[in-house]
């Protein structure tokens, strides 16, 4: 599609009522740009488009006749890219969903078929939430999984900041808001970060201000761009369950982390298992489901490293040790960056942790 072309559609997109369905049924008529200046009683003959979203395309236009090269101005200022369904770099497994998005604005790369997984949550969480979304995000990042959340406060902003600490870790985050809007403010410069490791992206057009309305759409795109869909923390009626069952109702996987039955940010993880999400105490209950288990590959032990090769030897098969054993045990006393060097050792497939951090040979010699 031309560059003008994009910015008509975006424009049309705007529209209420125009979703994606009617516009690509719309587009099998006319181009973006005819369609855009057609006259409203023209389209709603040619189409079967109802009256009031003829109307509702009218007053747009007479509001903001300039609207495309507004919305052309505004994400060139913020270096935005926009993607239409028909590009190549649109992502498949988007496509697939029952509303996919026509116009995607994007500030970094996203990949088109790329591996991801959706980390979502409550935004007023508890530590034991934000801990384990940062943990989850991490290492699912490590693997090779590209991290999808939302950027809002709390478990999102967790499990972004999770993936952007493993080495090459990439992460997207998807705005209920336009793209050039921090929110929440104090995100702006994770989000600055999540653009140069993987992409910060939106289907609403730049100075696009957040509202209630926009988070459960945006919401869809968090599910459709995923494989699956883990919840760390959720009340019982909450937007992450919203998401959860988005990923249920176009058939990807649902993880749900367990809490304690007296916290009510654990209520919807609860229900999520008791309607057969999968319990989720480590990543590697979602890295085992996307074929990057544990089981250690031939000649990885050869592949340590002086220090992972002192670690490795003091763990065993039988008896998990935390970090603080693991320290004691060795001869040689501290090691700085131990996590760092168990969670490497963890991604070889040598080691595994348990739901209770602590670490034992992945096999039995």
């Amino acid at each position: 599609m031309e560059r003008e072309e994009r910015f008509f559609l975006a424009a049309l997109a705007r529209c209420p009522g125009l979703g994606a369905r009617r516009l690509a049924t719309l587009l099998a008529l006319a181009d973006a740009k005819a369609l855009w200046h057609m006259d409203p009683a023209e389209l709603a003959m040619r189409a079967s488009i109802p009256s009031s979203v003829c109307a509702a395309l009218a007053s747009l236009r007479r509001e903001a006749p300039d609207l495309p090269e507004r919305i052309a101005c505004a994400s060139g200022a913020c270096g935005a890219e926009l993607l239409v369904m028909e590009d190549s770099d649109y992502p498949l497994i988007l496509k697939e969903i029952f509303d996919p998005p026509m116009v995607l604005y994007v500030r970094g790369t996203l990949e088109r078929a790329a591996r991801r997984v959706a980390v979502v949550g409550a935004r007023r969480c508890s530590p034991y939430g934000t801990s384990l979304a940062r943990e989850f995000g991490e290492k699912l990042a490590a693997a090779g999984l590209t991290v999808v959340s939302g950027g809002a406060r709390g478990i999102d902003t967790a499990a972004h900041r999770g993936a952007l600490r493993a080495p090459k870790g990439k992460t997207i985050a998807v705005l209920g808001c336009g793209i050039d809007v921090a929110y929440p403010s104090e995100n702006r410069r994770l989000f600055d970060a999540i653009a140069e490791r993987g992409a910060v992206i939106s289907e609403y057009a730049p100075g696009t201000q957040p509202l209630p309305v926009f988070f459960p759409a945006r919401n869809r795109i968090i599910s459709g761009l995923s494989s699956g869909t883990l919840v760390v923390e959720a009340a019982r009626r909450s937007g992450s369950l919203i998401t959860a069952e988005l990923a249920l109702s176009e058939g990807r996987d649902v993880y749900a982390v367990p809490g304690s039955v007296l916290s009510p940010t654990s209520e919807g993880c609860h229900a999520l298992i008791a309607q057969g999400a999968k319990l989720t105490a480590r990543p590697g209950d979602i890295l085992e489901d996307f074929g990057l288990g544990t089981k250690a590959p031939r000649g990885a032990r050869k592949s340590l490293s002086s220090e992972e090769r002192k670690i490795y030897q003091v763990l065993s098969f039988d008896h998990p040790l935390t970090m603080d054993e693991i320290l004691m045990s060795l001869p040689d006393g501290e090691i700085a960056n131990l996590a760092f060097l168990l969670l490497q050792m963890e991604l070889k497939g040598l080691v595994i942790e348990n739901e209770w951090h602590a670490y034992r040979r992945a096999e039995r010699e």
